[in-house]
């Protein structure tokens, strides 16, 4: 009896083991710095452990994603998945490591990849150094190649102060300018702003939404109180004078890199 009572708990302890390592493998984690994927669930995975590099062969960008059709140094091609960057046919790129997924669906595109790796970013290429010229003719500057753009709410993605705007403040009762915005956010945070800027970067259709980042002159570049970014449905160019009206949001953390210590929230725009 004594033998057949451990039997019964060694194969429970195997089973509960299987059943956890089954759970841990069966959805895999999302790639650093990436919006939510919809994983389906037929997909297998596995991990690409080593960087990947190669020449561009076709890139497409869509749902927060640029889609790289890339042939690799060892002639093999593949298809790759990065938070969307700026890239062109014919660069030669390499990328960091990733979730290679089996039948994947991209929605957005409304197509099935048969293997696509999710990657975890692109690994940035150092300057062309130019060739040396002949004597009395100048050398051609070295042309960086494109590396990924960072994560929104990232340092990195914040617009550095352009020392020529001077926007006017807006008018009425919620009024402010972008660095009374950051020094009362504590006493702003969830309630309606009104402030008023000049657009210099806008990044549509990110989480349903397009991200526009608004400077009117003040704040400060090396604490952060400069750019202000606004969440709205509504369209802007880089260069315009708007009116942003929305909820302001402290401390807001989206996830995967998208983190902000000031945000205006489902804004409306005027001029």
């Amino acid at each position: 009896m004594k033998k057949n009572h451990f039997l019964s708990l060694a194969l429970i302890v195997f089973c509960c083991a299987s059943s956890a390592a089954l759970a841990a493998t069966s959805t895999p984690n999302v790639p650093a710095g990436h919006p939510k994927i919809d994983y389906p669930a037929q997909s297998t995975t596995h991990q690409q452990s080593a960087p990947i590099s190669g020449k561009v062969l076709q890139a497409m960008n869509s749902g927060g994603y640029s889609y790289i059709y890339l042939q690799k140094n060892n002639g093999e091609k593949v298809w790759l998945a990065v938070a969307e960057t700026r890239v062109s046919v014919g660069d030669r790129m390499s990328f960091k490591e990733g979730l290679v997924m089996k039948d994947f669906e991209s929605k957005t595109l409304k197509r099935t990849f048969a293997s696509i790796i999710f990657s975890n970013g692109v690994i940035p290429q150092a300057k062309a150094v130019a060739p040396a010229a002949p004597a009395k003719v100048p050398a051609a500057p070295a042309v960086p190649l494109k590396a990924q753009t960072a994560p929104l709410g990232s340092k990195v993605a914040v617009k550095a102060k352009e020392v020529k705007i001077s926007v006017k403040k807006a008018t009425g009762p919620n009024a402010y300018t972008i660095a009374e915005a950051y020094r009362n956010s504590a006493k702003l945070n969830k309630k309606q702003v009104s402030i008023r800027g000049k657009v210099v970067k806008v990044t549509p259709k990110i989480m349903k939404k397009n991200w526009i980042h608004i400077q009117d002159g003040s704040g400060s570049q090396a604490k952060g109180t400069h750019n202000l970014v606004c969440t709205t449905t509504a369209t802007a160019q880089v260069g315009d004078v708007i009116t942003v009206k929305g909820t302001l949001a402290k401390d807001r953390d989206f996830g995967y890199g998208y983190r902000y210590s000031v945000i205006i929230e489902n804004a409306a725009i005027g001029k």
